[in-house]
């Protein structure tokens, strides 16, 4: 299994690099750091075209690189690898396909401030057009404390494509011999399809309630025995606030599903996970709608 880190010498960058190899040492997988330039690149009027501005920048680069390398600690497998596309996003996603890779890690932290995940515009092109999972590290995450993935948080609704989100749930926590969280969001969406113009609050979270009962006998059935997993509902005045409700601690990870909109094979971040980007203290991964191939 392969990783793809997309590295800036960055603050962001650094915050997707401890998230990649969290991640790594907890699926046994390969990291892979890949930088992305831009081809042909402009040429500072202030710098001589003599001096091979090019080179130097790829072997700027390159020492990030190295850099970069030399901070995953020893029991990672990595390796860094250096690209020149228009677009950084679909530089990555080139590099996906090149190494065979089943995943993309990167800081979230650009130029859209959404409170501690800041979706910047390669995440956002990545929301768009990435075919396998994508993984967003919240600024500042270089700072956690965690070696490994603690938890697994599955936010699970009633709309197409939960049970995709769901296997990849227990795929991950298999490999990561990790726990299962599963939260039911269903209270909190006002277009579900639980709901009636008729129901009361209480009818709502009863049937919140029966739904994650539901979900959770599903995924209990595709576990082991002794697997731990757990169920939560999470409500509140807004997505927002119920979310707050939940406990987080460093090393967990949330996993989504993409929105009813996204293109087979494709991520789209729906408005309900957009809004718990806002405040999520913890890496979000968003799952395309469709099976994707997961080779070892």
């Amino acid at each position: 299994m392969r990783l793809v880190v997309g590295y800036l010498a960055t603050p962001s960058g650094e915050d997707g690099l401890a998230l990649g190899a969290q991640l790594a040492r907890s699926l046994g997988a390969q990291l892979d750091i890949c930088m992305v330039l831009p081809p042909d690149r402009t040429v500072p009027a202030r710098v001589p075209a003599e001096t091979g501005y090019d080179d130097i920048l790829a072997s700027r680069a390159q020492r990030w690189l190295d850099e970069a390398k030399s901070s995953v600690p020893s029991d990672i497998d990595v390796d860094v690898h250096l690209s020149f596309h228009d677009s950084f996003a679909q530089g990555l996603i080139d590099e996906v396909s090149r190494l065979g890779a089943q995943a993309i890690v990167v800081g979230a932290a650009g130029d859209g401030l959404l409170g501690r995940h800041s979706v910047g515009s390669v995440s956002t092109e990545l929301l768009h057009s990435a075919h396998v999972p994508l993984a967003l590290a919240p600024r500042g995450y270089r700072h956690s404390s965690a070696k490994k993935i603690r938890e697994v948080t599955c936010a699970l609704g009633t709309r197409t494509g939960a049970d995709v989100l769901l296997r990849t749930a227990v795929r991950t926590c298999e490999r990561m011999q990790t726990p299962l969280r599963l939260v039911s969001l269903v209270a909190l969406d006002p277009q579900n399809d639980l709901r009636d113009h008729r129901d009361t609050p209480d009818d709502i979270r009863d049937r919140a309630v029966a739904h994650a009962q539901s979900t959770l006998e599903v995924a209990k059935s595709a576990l082991p025995e002794d697997f731990p997993v757990s169920v939560t509902i999470a409500d509140g005045s807004s997505v927002e606030s119920a979310v707050r409700t939940l406990d987080w601690q460093d090393g967990d990870l949330v996993m989504v599903g993409s929105s009813r909109l996204a293109q087979p094979h494709r991520l789209f971040l729906g408005s309900t996970a957009a809004k718990m980007l806002r405040v999520l203290p913890v890496p979000m991964v968003v799952v395309p709608k469709q099976e994707f191939e997961n080779s070892e």
